[in-house]
């Protein structure tokens, strides 16, 4: 089988996962957004996603992130691209000129360096706040408890909040985590939710994820 065909065949197969969650969860798979996590991908691994018509994708790095995209957005319409990675303050004005959404906006600080960002380009692009939502020390995303004031922040400096982003902790059940951040949600008036990934995307769907992230069940496992 060609990579073309192999491509389009998961991808097929990831959309039909999406519906079947969806129906199970009494919802429209439309209202559920595929993000191709294409980290580490170059841009001729990606290039049969983009043919097979797939337009949403996520990235890690700032830095990677550039050094692929321009192109492929010379030759493909209506792409988006996601920042899913955790974002470094001085890399915040790259960031708002470059990706179509952030995900993990997750302290104070970036939050002025961010709508500095917005304000100097005129660029106001939808951001999701992660909130670390395991307690866990090694993960990015603010607190439970740290969670309204940052909220707070960014809306008063104008960023559109559109969401709640978490990873969960990996070795456990996810649910729990995932009903966890959509109660957050909900609380705050957010609509919302990135959750869920290759090894879960399915339980986030039916307790409510917006965005999923799906990276190996797109791209195949990497070399």
């Amino acid at each position: 089988m060609s990579d073309m065909s192999e491509t389009t065949e998961r991808l097929r197969a990831v959309d039909a996962t999406i519906a079947k969650a969806a129906e199970r969860a009494k919802r429209v798979a439309a209202d559920v957004e595929l993000i191709a996590i294409s980290k580490t991908r170059t841009a001729d691994e990606i290039r049969p996603l983009l043919d097979s018509g797939h337009r949403l994708f996520g990235e890690n790095r700032v830095q990677e992130a550039a050094s692929k995209w321009p192109v492929l957005r010379a030759s493909y319409d209506k792409l988006a691209v996601h920042l899913v990675g955790q974002l470094q303050s001085n890399k915040a004005e790259d960031a708002v000129q470059l990706f179509d959404a952030i995900h993990s906006l997750d302290r104070i600080s970036l939050v002025k360096t961010l709508a500095k960002a917005m304000d100097k380009h005129d660029r106001y692009i939808p951001c999701y706040l992660q909130v670390n939502i395991g307690e866990e020390e090694q993960k990015g995303g603010c607190t439970i408890g740290d969670l309204p004031a940052l909220l707070e922040s960014a809306q008063s400096a104008h960023i559109p909040v559109v969401g709640l982003m978490c990873v969960p902790p990996s070795q456990r059940e996810p649910a729990p985590y995932f009903a966890l951040l959509a109660k957050l949600a909900k609380d705050h008036g957010l609509t919302g939710l990135s959750m869920g990934m290759s090894g879960d995307f399915e339980t986030a769907i039916q307790l409510g994820a917006t965005h999923v992230r799906v990276g190996t069940a797109l791209f195949g496992p990497r070399d």
